[in-house]
């Protein structure tokens, strides 16, 4: 049941080795700091919402999301491309006896952790501005559903490459756009209806839907069970993939 346990772990000391150098914790945090500081603290002065919020309130929870999927994405699939293609040592748990199932809960778990704790440094920032930002039950539950969502999708695209070029390749394709059309800057009720359609496909889009939810009316259980849903897929997709790996 514990079979999965050595993958986290070897993921987990070679994180504290990062975390250990000063410069990572700052480099974690400067992107979102400066979207902030730009959105937040400037042009957020300048920004009325219909939902009768400040922006700053506004914007807090969406880096959080943010944050959340290009840590825990980027780790996974940085990691598993790395290890699979030019360190070798993947090929050293498929040769051992720790099932498929268990290394992809192993990278997963740790994907999750990276994610968060790059979500911590956002909500620590967040409870020192101005703003009315706060943390809920839906908040946190999202929050682990989105480090896990993304984290799976890692798994898919670290097991898929080629090389590691192709991992910044995917990126720039699918985790970039959903950084800046997924309702993390601005209401996606603003984007033009002949948009919609694409938006609402984006898994990061029900994220930042649910994430700013005080209570779950029918929207948000909407956008909770297409979460749940992208999770099953993306998790049961990387579990397959691992299965079927014959490099």
């Amino acid at each position: 049941m514990i079979s999965w346990y050595p993958v986290f772990l070897k993921e987990m000391l070679q994180f504290k080795r990062k975390l250990l150098r000063l410069g990572y914790i700052f480099s974690a945090m400067m992107a979102p700091i400066i979207y902030l500081v730009t959105f937040g603290l400037g042009l957020g002065r300048t920004v009325r919402l219909s939902e009768g919020t400040d922006y700053l309130t506004f914007l807090l929870p969406g880096l959080v999301a943010m944050s959340s999927m290009n840590n825990s994405y980027s780790w996974v699939a940085s990691s598993l491309n790395l290890s699979r293609l030019y360190f070798k040592t993947f090929q050293v748990y498929i040769q051992s006896p720790i099932k498929p199932f268990s290394i992809m809960i192993g990278e997963v778990m740790a994907g999750m952790v990276k994610g968060l704790f790059a979500s911590l440094l956002i909500i620590a920032v967040g409870f020192v501005v101005p703003s009315s930002f706060a943390i809920t039950l839906i908040f946190i539950i999202t929050l682990l559903l989105n480090c896990f969502m993304f984290a799976s999708l890692g798994v898919i695209t670290g097991m898929i490459t080629k090389s590691h070029e192709d991992t910044a390749t995917y990126s720039n394709f699918f985790i970039m756009p959903m950084a800046f059309f997924s309702g993390t800057f601005f209401s996606i009720d603003r984007i033009p209806m002949i948009f919609k359609p694409f938006i609402y496909v984006m898994p990061l889009t029900h994220t930042n839907i649910l994430i700013r939810k005080n209570f779950l009316d029918t929207e948000a259980t909407t956008s909770l069970f297409v979460i749940v849903f992208y999770c099953f897929c993306f998790f049961l997709i990387g579990s397959i993939l691992m299965k079927r790996y014959n490099e």
